[in-house]
């Protein structure tokens, strides 16, 4: 069986880091115009836990996930995975 790496994106919320496209600021105008959309096609997962939004997760399967921690923190602990799964 294969182990998938789960990455914490805060508040007990994880999800299969393998399947992370890319992790971004929420700052910007494409940005909230990402996550309106989601929102309205369904595919947004909110993980703020009613927190102020920090990071916006876009997964492989075109979903969206909120979360109240940094981007660039979310970032670090992906590419500490990451070099888990090199060294195994």
């Amino acid at each position: 069986m294969d182990q998938q790496n789960l990455l914490n994106v805060g508040f007990g919320s994880t999800v299969v880091a393998d399947r992370v496209v890319a992790i971004l600021s929420p700052n910007s105008a494409p940005m909230k115009r990402l996550k309106d959309e989601a929102k309205n096609d369904k595919r947004l997962v909110d993980a703020t836990h009613g927190r102020r939004t920090r990071a916006i997760i876009v997964m492989d399967s075109n979903h969206i996930i909120l979360s109240a921690i940094q981007a660039e923190t979310i970032s670090q602990r992906f590419s500490a995975l990451e070099g888990l799964q090199r060294s195994v």
